[in-house]
């Protein structure tokens, strides 16, 4: 398996995005945003990294949907109708329902430093850290 760490499209520069990316020796960025298309994910839109991340690093960039939380799952933990912990087990749920291990191994064993890219703030948790101990094992 390779070796995973997560990085957050929000509340960063375009500077320190890419810098970690270089310093983990990413190989590929899995973007399992639910949204990722709108103005407020700026520099990190779906488009603009689909370029930006090959060109300036080398590395595949990927968005899984697979990956991603419910859009009802996404919607109660922003809006606090449930915690982290709910959260994070709902999602869990979600990865075995779609046997989301498999689907990873399938799909991108042959990289050996995957960026899991998530939606973490100052304030809120990203499902980018479930996924990413669910596939650590």
């Amino acid at each position: 398996m390779p070796e995973f760490f997560e990085l957050s499209a929000y509340q960063t520069s375009a500077k320190d995005f890419f810098e970690t990316l270089k310093a983990h020796n990413a190989d590929l960025v899995l973007d399992v945003r639910l949204k990722n298309s709108n103005q407020l994910c700026g520099f990190t839109k779906r488009k603009d990294l689909e370029y930006l991340v090959p060109q300036l690093t080398g590395a595949a960039y990927v968005h899984d949907l697979t990956f991603a939380p419910s859009p009802d799952l996404l919607d109660s933990y922003i809006h606090h109708r449930i915690d982290w912990n709910e959260y994070k087990n709902k999602y869990l749920e979600q990865m075995a329902d779609v046997d989301a291990v498999a689907h990873f191994k399938k799909e991108y064993s042959k990289y050996k430093h995957v960026c899991i890219l998530g939606t973490a703030t100052k304030k809120r948790r990203s499902h980018s850290e479930a996924l990413s101990e669910l596939l650590h094992g």
